[in-house]
């Protein structure tokens, strides 16, 4: 069967994002779907389990040159092929001359996953697989250690987070897209200061801006994206005063720099923003909001990611986030119990 084309690719996605949450009846309408449109070109095994994943490797690629690696994740319910059209980080590899690989979380089915990032054994093993990935994208081709970065949407950014936590050694920074965070800053271990760069729309009706329950993680609760970004920014040992301005008529750019080595953290505010990747392939309104495209997420996150490269140097302690002074309304004991994490 030939690969469906990207406008076809698009469509079909829509009708699966549609039936995302609908009854199980649905569910071989879905798979049908799945099948469509998935186009994983890898698989490894990882901690006994099988992974997939779809890389992209620009025409413009040279195995005489060092070439950076971006590790772009699905949100949950989703998987790679999917998170590629979303993204559209194909269109800017092609620009800039880098390599895209797409992992697909893990799930009940093998169609529609999500990444275990709320800590503890799971959050072990998806690190884990992200590494010996890397080490098997390195075997084949010739990526630059020093310029591996990692982002994602929803579950994804959360997972994009976790690594910035456990894999900082080798994550040299990471983007967050509608991002559900719901790591536990005491499984935060890592003390190198990672830059973060994310984007939020305040009327995410799944990862909420302003923080709560949703209907996609009842169990779970969204922290406020600002009081979580200025936790980060602590972590980072920015200054406490960040500098806003306004790049469009309905985006907003908060930044916290003096940051311990040139570690910034950067808010793209998406006024009237749903839970969408601005910039990116259309997803359906009724389910996800409105995509602005005010901006464009993976290239501002490229151009942030080419600015940070990875430093090895060593660092003080990081604060514990019961230290933050600058979480309003006693945010920062919530954050300590809560996290980065799952969103579908």
């Amino acid at each position: 069967m030939n690969a469906a084309s990207p406008a076809r690719r698009t469509r079909v996605l829509g009708a699966v994002l549609a039936l995302i949450s609908v009854p199980v009846v649905m569910a071989l309408i879905g798979a049908v779907s799945f099948n469509v449109i998935n186009r994983n070109n890898g698989a490894m095994v990882s901690s006994g389990e099988k992974r997939e994943y779809l890389l992209y490797v620009p025409k413009s690629y040279d195995r005489a040159r060092r070439t950076p690696l971006v590790i772009s994740m699905h949100g949950g319910g989703m998987w790679g092929a999917a998170q590629q059209v979303i993204s559209q980080w194909n269109r800017v590899a092609d620009e800039h001359g880098f390599i895209v690989v797409y992992p697909s979380g893990r799930g009940p089915l093998s169609r529609h996953r999500a990444w275990r990032a709320a800590g503890g054994a799971g959050s072990a093993k998806e690190v884990r697989f992200i590494s010996e990935l890397i080490d098997t994208l390195k075997a084949a081709y010739n990526i630059d250690s020093t310029r591996v970065y990692a982002d994602g949407i929803s579950n994804g950014g959360g997972m994009a987070f976790v690594l910035s936590c456990m894999l900082s050694e080798r994550i040299a920074a990471v983007g967050l897209v509608a991002s559900a965070q719901f790591l536990p800053w005491a499984d935060c271990p890592d003390h190198r200061p990672v830059p973060v760069i994310a984007f939020h729309g305040t009327a995410d009706r799944q990862a909420w801006y302003k923080g709560g329950t949703s209907w996609v993680a009842r169990k779970m609760v969204f922290p406020s994206i600002e009081a979580w970004m200025a936790a980060v920014a602590q972590r980072n040992r920015c200054g406490p005063n960040p500098i806003d301005s306004m790049v469009a008529n309905d985006v907003r750019r908060r930044e916290y720099t003096e940051c311990a080595e040139e570690a910034p953290v950067v808010l793209y505010t998406i006024v009237g923003g749903g839970h969408t990747w601005p910039g990116g392939g259309p997803l359906p309104e009724w389910f996800a909001g409105t995509t602005s495209n005010s901006v464009d997420a993976s290239s501002e996150m490229w151009a942030f990611f080419r600015e940070h490269p990875l430093r090895r140097t060593r660092t003080a302690k990081t604060p514990e986030i019961g230290e933050i002074a600058s979480v309003p309304r006693g945010q920062a004991g919530a954050l300590r119990d809560r996290t980065p994490g799952p969103s579908r």
